[in-house]
């Protein structure tokens, strides 16, 4: 099978962590015969350094003409510390969302048995733990017009706006993913405040009887927040919209134990893009420290989601788990023990693929 992918590395740890991805990609398509073809691009602050835009057109036009984009991470302290900058590497992403429409992010919440004790809560609530965050990605207050700032500088407004089309879309793809895995879907709004999401739920409770062979249940944001941290194995899919979704994605992730260890999907129109969930770390940039793990997993997601092959997908897994249990982990997880570099452990899950 031909491959053809387009390789963003962004910003801070971003190149180390894609171009230990991008290894274990090769490594894949080597052992089972897949023509592998690549081409990369500049995102983010050092697209804004470059060219002046964080999400350039000739970025554009290369993620547009492949099959799936592979991600790293965006932001520089340098904006993040300016609230005054007009051009943001964030804006990079967010355009890069809408314009691939990429819809729905899927982050998949799944506990690692020999890192139990490296979450912060009781191993009795988190072991076992693996439920799907599906988040609306290109709706609500993040896009929503009007947004900006009064004359005088003294009042800020955001406007969060869904449509029934947008709301249909999201639902489908969770229940869809829900038949494949446990048959619960979970969705998220703040129906009792805001208008926003009652029509999120009246559009739920339509759409919850063409699928009768999958149990619904309806939950305030707040609530699902306590519960995610109560009672995480109660999730099956976990259905949002954007602001919920990517206050609730990041609560989740301390499950595991680490950022470091959590893959993500953007499902799109056009293509989908596979990044970790985690930011671009600009303090350990250059210091070959960072955690790869996140992203080769979003590597396993791509060939899975993107390529429909399960069975590359399932190797890259295999050796993910066999690096945690041998203890092949960076300093983030090391716990203690010896912590090894960014490349080293790409370097011993690249050979346990290869084998």
């Amino acid at each position: 099978m031909k491959l053809n992918i387009a390789i963003l590395p962004g910003d801070g740890i971003g190149p180390e962590i894609i171009g230990q991805a991008l290894r274990v990609t090769e490594g894949v398509c080597e052992k089972f015969g897949h023509e592998l073809m690549y081409e990369y691009g500049i995102v983010g602050a050092s697209a804004i350094d470059q060219v002046g835009s964080p999400y350039p057109e000739a970025t554009h036009e290369l993620c547009m003409e492949s099959d799936a984009v592979l991600f790293g991470a965006i932001g520089d302290p340098k904006y993040d510390n300016d609230p005054s900058a007009k051009v943001r590497p964030e804006q990079g992403l967010l355009k890069m969302r809408k314009e691939l429409g990429l819809y729905a992010n899927l982050r998949p919440i799944a506990t690692f048995p020999s890192l139990i004790h490296k979450s912060p809560l009781r191993p009795d609530l988190v072991e076992g733990a693996d439920f799907m965050c599906i988040r609306e990605l290109t709706g609500g207050l993040y896009f929503g017009r009007p947004q900006g700032r009064s004359e005088d500088r003294n009042t800020a407004y955001d406007t969060c706006i869904y449509t029934r089309e947008e709301v249909e879309r999201i639902l489908h793809l969770s229940y869809k993913y829900a038949r494949q895995r446990r048959k619960k879907v979970t969705v998220v709004d703040k129906a009792n405040v805001l208008a926003s999401s009652r029509l999120w739920r009246e559009v739920a409770q339509e759409i919850e009887k063409e699928y009768p062979d999958v149990e619904t249940e309806y939950m305030f944001v707040d609530n699902a927040a306590m519960q995610i941290i109560q009672w995480p194995k109660r999730f099956d899919v976990l259905v949002t919209e954007n602001l919920f979704g990517d206050i609730l994605t990041d609560e989740s992730s301390v499950i595991t134990g680490s950022l470091g260890m959590l893959p993500s999907a953007s499902i799109g129109i056009h293509t989908s893009v596979y990044e970790p969930i985690h930011g671009s770390y600009p303090q350990a940039a250059g210091k070959n420290i960072a955690n790869p793990i996140a992203t080769i997993l979003s590597a396993a997601m791509m060939f899975e989601y993107a390529f429909n092959l399960t069975d590359e997908g399932k190797l890259i897994r295999e050796a993910v788990n066999a690096s945690l249990e041998q203890g092949i982990v960076t300093e983030d997880i090391a716990s203690g023990g010896k912590a090894y570099s960014t490349s080293e452990v790409g370097d011993w899950i690249l050979g346990y693929v290869k084998k």
